[in-house]
């Protein structure tokens, strides 16, 4: 995949992005934003193209609460006009999402242009779009180039830049994830990417204090961790790198919020908060021995294809279909499949335990979160305790991937039931 052919994060940010779009073949320019992200550096860049002399369309996205959804991208592609153009992302994820997808399906280039450092999805070519009611992950393409506006990023609300040390944090557990895939149900890997996403996560690990302070060096750090992270996914050629069970907690609970007509509440704060109940799990990984497994494996008694379709219906509803067809590589497996899948979970224990090895326990999780000023329990990040514990038990069902959830799941072990919800 090709990576962003200019990436500028600095006080000059806004100047560079002038004269970058003066070199493009495309004159129309169109600029994607929400109102929050228009006042903070949208209407600064319109003005600033506008005396360049350059030919820009603003479409603001307006509404308390705006979703990378069929209807947001509908809006888009109707208010774009129908030439060739340059979209420009002024926003954080959702905005990013957004202008990616519609300028791919439409066959433009886009620019990204940050507000934030919020998310690690800013250069990677996939698009988190709520369709159907579900949460998914459609092929799109990564920005042209990205301009990251130094002064911006620093004064953006705490929140954002919490959620975006939340994103990365995350990769404690995807990582950890991703080698539970390649280890059990042999999932492409690449030893180069995750060490690369693992130096990221350690940066910002070190960096907390300073991203608490809201020094310009920490967030020009932080950001340039998230694209890392975002071009790490653009050379493995798909999320993996970056997103675990975490992830699929976190999308379980926007689309439940979604349903409730509650506020998504920001991606890095759902997945931060989720890694503290994922590094509870490894937890227990570290603490079991190989003839323990064996006994639960023995005795685990795993749901059968009926039961786990009828659990989907349950927990989604009108969106069960396409989620129940992602699953089918799992719910297709026989009871020899599933034996011998356990039989190969006792046999690789030790190297599991020194794949659990590698996710800082749940108080380090918890303290780095306190530190960047994140939530770190179900009350203050926004969720309703109705649907807390559904994280863990349904959103492993959003993606056909090997994580800690399904694990517990091969070994009789209710995840949810072992999880301490603070």
């Amino acid at each position: 995949m090709d990576h962003p052919v200019e990436i500028v994060i600095g006080h000059d940010a806004i100047e560079r992005l002038v004269q970058f779009c003066k070199d493009l073949p495309e004159p129309s320019l169109t600029l994607v934003a929400d109102t929050n992200t228009y006042a903070a550096l949208g209407e600064r860049v319109e003005r600033a193209l506008t005396e360049a002399k350059l030919e820009v369309l603003p479409i603001i996205l307006r509404g308390e609460e705006v979703a990378a959804d069929e209807k947001r991208l509908v809006e888009v592609l109707v208010k774009a006009p129908p030439v060739p153009q340059t979209f420009l992302a002024v926003g954080s994820g959702t905005i990013t999402d957004i202008a990616r997808y519609v300028s791919y399906r439409t066959g433009n280039k886009f620019i990204s242009v940050p507000t934030a450092a919020s998310v690690d999805g800013f250069v990677s070519t996939g698009a988190p779009l709520v369709v159907g009611g579900i949460k998914d992950t459609y092929p799109s393409h990564g920005p042209y180039a990205l301009f990251g506006d130094l002064k911006t990023l620093v004064e953006a609300p705490r929140p954002l830049t919490a959620g975006g040390f939340g994103d990365i944090l995350g990769k404690a557990n995807s990582l950890a994830d991703w080698g539970l895939g390649q280890l059990l149900w042999n999932e492409p890997y690449d030893a180069g990417i995750a060490q690369r996403t693992r130096i990221t996560l350690d940066e910002c690990i070190q960096n907390a204090e300073e991203i608490r302070s809201g020094s310009e060096q920490a967030l020009h750090a932080l950001l340039e961790g998230l694209i890392e992270s975002g071009l790490c996914i653009l050379d493995f050629g798909n999320s993996r790198p970056a997103s675990g069970a975490e992830h699929h907690c976190s999308h379980y609970w926007e689309m439940q919020l979604l349903k409730l007509g509650r506020p998504a509440i920001l991606h890095g704060a759902k997945v931060g908060y989720a890694a503290i109940l994922m590094s509870q799990l490894y937890a227990q990984v570290r603490g079991l021995t190989q003839d323990e497994v064996a006994r639960l494996a023995a005795a685990a008694s795993v749901p059968s294809r009926e039961a786990q379709i009828e659990e989907i219906r349950a927990a989604y509803g009108e969106s069960a279909d396409g989620i129940i067809q992602i699953q089918q590589p799992f719910l297709s497996l026989t009871d020899a499949d599933v034996a011998q899948l356990q039989q190969r979970i006792v046999a690789e224990w030790p190297t599991i335990q020194a794949i659990a090895a590698t996710v800082p326990p749940p108080e380090a999780i918890t303290h780095a979160l306190e530190t960047v000023g994140a939530p770190v329990s179900w009350r203050t990040l926004g969720l309703p305790e109705s649907v807390v514990a559904g994280g863990p038990r349904y959103g492993h069902y959003l993606r056909n991937r090997f994580t800690i959830l399904k694990l517990f799941g091969f070994l009789g072990l209710d995840a949810p039931g072992s999880i301490e919800y603070v």
